[in-house]
């Protein structure tokens, strides 16, 4: 077995030491299970070695991809995005490889940023995320704080434990597929008017009858935002699937989150974020969150952007729900155009073709073809 590390070079090596550390435990510690005892760990550590492997018949797909990631003491890996550029070179160069982020610091800024442009980027070449594929080591390891009083520890064992378990997920991980998947498409828009949800219409029209699609819209009725009730009433309220404010989020969206198998986020972009309704139901989430998670739920996205920035909220919505709620972001999770007037998304080049690949394409993450009788 194989795992692909890729790991810029930081030049700053006095700013290394405790991240080499901590990726060579963990890598000793998976080599140390009888499973993997025999593991072969490839490295790239650089742009010239990426522009090999991407220029091979293989290319990088079908791995299991660590980022693991030296920022060094300003927040910024250069070796990091020549190897990100060469990544956006080859579309597909990562199809059906599984990857997970590493990413050290020496401040409380910029750990978490670097994820988010890593898995946007290997995203887009093909490479499925993990629910919660980051282990981030901040300046302080002040983030480690809840975790380590969790284990018993302090926060650099923390750190240590942390790692060594994302490894294990990275190795262990099988795709989930179902013969009917249930598909949950949450939105806030018109029919008659939005370009987002005549994108996921054609989208939608394409699945062919093969999965269950269910559709809540979040535009009518107010949808309270989370006001950060204290743990002990957030835990409370999570062992009823339930939330202190109620209403539609607990009463109708909750269960159907629950009863999916993958959730579509239909997102306009007019201001560069996420609506203000589609990001309440985010934040709300966290209560029925402290329930159960979501590792075994895919996470599809359907943005229309007036202008331009769709890739901003693909950003927004892979660190909220798959770096902080767990759900699976697989490769490219994302249909991204760009339409203005009420119906100009029709106008848009080859719309009807991107709308039957990406429906193809979540089926050929989230669907298992019955056998043949």
């Amino acid at each position: 077995m194989r795992l692909t590390v890729i790991k810029p070079v930081n030049g700053n090596y006095t700013k290394t030491e405790r991240f080499d550390r901590v990726l060579e435990g963990g890598l000793k510690a998976l080599k140390a299970c009888p499973e993997y005892a025999g593991l072969e760990v490839e490295w790239i550590e650089n742009a010239r070695q990426a522009q090999e492997k991407l220029q091979a018949d293989g290319k990088l797909r079908k791995r299991r991809i660590l980022f693991a990631v030296s920022l060094g003491e300003f927040g910024m890996n250069l070796e990091l995005y020549a190897i990100l550029e060469k990544l956006r070179k080859y579309p597909g160069c990562m199809e059906k490889s599984i990857g997970g982020i590493l990413v050290d610091g020496n401040s409380e800024l910029y750990t978490k940023s670097t994820a988010r442009e890593i898995a946007a980027t290997a995203n887009r070449a093909g490479c499925l995320f993990l629910g919660k594929p980051l282990v981030e080591g901040t300046g302080s390891l002040y983030n480690f704080r809840i975790i380590a009083s969790n284990l018993g520890t302090d926060v650099a064992d923390a750190y240590y434990q942390t790692t060594e378990l994302l490894l294990k997920r990275l190795m262990e991980y099988l795709p989930v597929k179902k013969e009917k998947p249930q598909i949950l498409c949450l939105h806030a828009s018109d029919y008659d008017t939005s370009n987002t949800l005549a994108l996921w219409k054609m989208v939608k029209g394409n699945l062919g009858g093969r999965c269950s699609v269910r559709e809540i819209s979040l535009r009518d009725g107010e949808i309270r935002d989370c006001t950060g009730c204290s743990y002990n009433t957030c835990m409370h309220f999570s062992q009823r699937s339930s939330c202190f404010y109620g209403g539609t989020i607990v009463e109708e969206v909750y269960p159907a989150v629950e009863a999916c198998d993958a959730l579509v986020m239909a997102c306009p972009n007019y201001n560069d974020a996420v609506g203000a309704n589609l990001t309440a139901f985010i934040n709300r989430l966290t209560a029925l969150f402290r329930k159960r998670q979501f590792y075994e739920k895919y996470l599809f996205a359907v943005i229309v952007s007036g202008y331009s920035g769709g890739d901003i909220l693909a950003k927004q919505l892979l660190d909220s729900l798959c770096m902080n709620k767990t759900f699976l972001l697989p490769g490219n999770f994302a249909l991204m155009e760009t339409a203005n007037d009420a119906g100009s998304i029709f106008e848009a080049a080859d719309i009807r073709k991107k709308a039957a690949v990406f429906a193809g394409n979540m089926l050929a993450q989230i669907w298992k073809e019955e056998s043949i009788k």
